[in-house]
């Protein structure tokens, strides 16, 4: 019986891997086609053809095509939240985690542009029922966005006339490079990354010689 239940878990353990490989082939087809041919031109027969599986196959772990581009929206969103709550929990100075903060959501929003050019293009075909928890999210964002500026101006480091307002500039800042980033472009992409954190810096208006020590700390790492 032991040597059964044994097995039984191992089995289920290997189960919600394929289910969770399945998931992640159809999220990767989605949102290509909804990367190259927009959401509302995209069928799910189209989704389905990419992988050569049925359209009952997606249907088995997605609703409908909007649960779909919910979790392609969600996802783009919560790197952005994991990487500020990690900046916002770390060790160091407001400065060295705001700094640390861009670089990183830079290299996510490069890293996973597909992903954020959906959410920001297609978001306005989501209802508001599936829209909510999507946006609940990108406004949960902006408030650690805040708490970090606030941090920095408490301290004697950031010098900002509003945190709200600058917190919306440097996150457009940042979330704009779906729109512009080229893999094959001038610059790549840690080089972009560490250019934006600097620029960051800048616009909170921290001491050039504090910059330039964070940035010099940070290439070296």
């Amino acid at each position: 019986m032991r040597r059964h239940a044994a097995a039984s878990g191992h089995t289920g353990s290997i189960r919600d891997q394929v289910i969770a490989f399945k998931r992640e082939q159809i999220i990767l087809a989605a949102v290509d086609l909804f990367f190259t041919n927009g959401y509302q031109q995209t069928t799910l027969d189209e989704v389905a053809g990419r992988l050569n599986v049925t359209k009952p196959f997606i249907y088995y772990h997605f609703k409908d095509k909007e649960a779909l581009l919910s979790e392609i929206s969600q996802r783009a969103v919560r790197e952005a939240n994991e990487a500020l709550k990690t900046a916002i929990e770390a060790p160091g100075t407001p400065t060295e985690r705001l700094h640390w903060a861009v670089k990183t959501l830079m290299k996510a929003v490069i890293e996973q542009q597909r992903y954020t050019a959906v959410f920001f293009r297609e978001q306005k075909n989501l209802s508001e029922e599936v829209r909510g928890p999507v946006y609940a999210q990108h406004r949960e964002y902006d408030k650690l966005l805040v708490t970090l500026l606030n941090e920095g101006i408490a301290k004697g480091e950031f010098t900002i006339a509003d945190p709200h307002v600058c917190a919306l500039g440097l996150s457009g800042m940042t979330g704009w490079a779906y729109n512009w980033y080229r893999p094959d472009g001038r610059l790549p992409a840690d080089t972009i990354s560490a250019l934006m954190a600097e620029m960051a810096l800048r616009t909170v208006g921290v001491d050039p010689k504090k910059i330039k020590a964070v940035v010099a700390a940070s290439a070296a790492r």
